[in-house]
């Protein structure tokens, strides 16, 4: 599963250029993640997605451009990861032949092969319940992006059966490291000025996080964990700052720092 939706998560932020533009990047970064994340679970469960171009009248068989809609298909199918073992195998034979370039594919496909059982071997380790909210496994996405080596995003969903609701996201890319530090840079900015705002800094385990607030959708707790890595909290009809921190701290953010390879 292609995960391109981690770029548009995060370019915004380097439109970030003013007060107002700053507090605005929490919520879009959280209705790109939810977005995307929806999209997929959608998939999963066969519920064809939108493509935006179609006309509102159901006797219309045609796009404003001209083309005939779509009908139907039947999707993709679901694909296992790359088997890292036989993988390898191909690049080595590959390389043998002196073909080079699916020798470097073969490896690509090991590596994303490896991601994916680190993804596996994480979600695994963490809560199936939280705070009084269960997990929903049929949410669970692991996932890597790209080529190479980490561009990893691990999600869950926790609920109690009511309104209340926690979405993690982990995600590890390179991209990170320079994106937190702008991001952090920027809020310092805004609260040294005394500006008013809905979220300011705070610290996860000792990690430095930024949390927001907004009365339409919740907390946005965001953790940098390392050199590559965050963790993303969304946290629906929680009753206070003071909850979403006693959960955030729950997680064993040391053990995921480990398992990334993040010290």
């Amino acid at each position: 599963m292609k995960k391109v939706w981690y770029l548009l998560c995060f370019v915004a932020v380097f439109s970030v250029t003013n007060k107002a533009s700053s507090q605005g990047f929490l919520k879009k970064l959280k209705d790109k993640v939810s977005n995307a994340v929806n999209n997929q679970i959608d998939q999963k469960a066969g519920v064809p997605a939108s493509n935006g171009t179609s006309s509102n009248d159901n006797n219309t068989n045609t796009t404003s451009s001209g083309k005939p809609t779509n009908k139907g298909g039947g999707g993709l199918s679901n694909t296992a990861p790359p088997d890292v073992n036989a993988q390898i195998t191909d690049a080595i034979s590959a390389h043998a032949a002196k073909n080079y370039s699916d020798s470097r594919y073969s490896l690509q496909q090991a590596l994303i092969g490896v991601e994916i059982q680190l993804g596996h071997q994480i979600i695994k380790s963490l809560p199936t319940s939280l705070d009084g909210l269960n997990v929903d496994t049929a949410q669970d996405i692991v996932t890597s992006t790209q080529w190479g080596w980490s561009n990893l995003t691990i999600h869950r969903v926790w609920k109690n059966g009511a309104d209340k609701q926690l979405t993690v996201t982990i995600g590890n890319a390179g991209m990170y490291a320079s994106i937190a530090t702008m991001y952090f840079s920027n809020a310092s900015m805004i609260e040294a000025n005394g500006g008013k705002q809905n979220f300011k800094q705070v610290r996860v385990k000792g990690n430095k996080a930024l949390i927001q607030y907004e009365d339409r959708t919740g907390y946005t707790l965001i953790v940098s964990i390392g050199q590559t890595s965050m963790i993303v909290y969304e946290c629906i009809n929680f009753a206070n700052e003071q909850e979403v921190m006693n959960t955030a701290n729950s997680i064993d953010i040391d053990g995921i720092k480990k398992l990334l390879g993040e010290q």
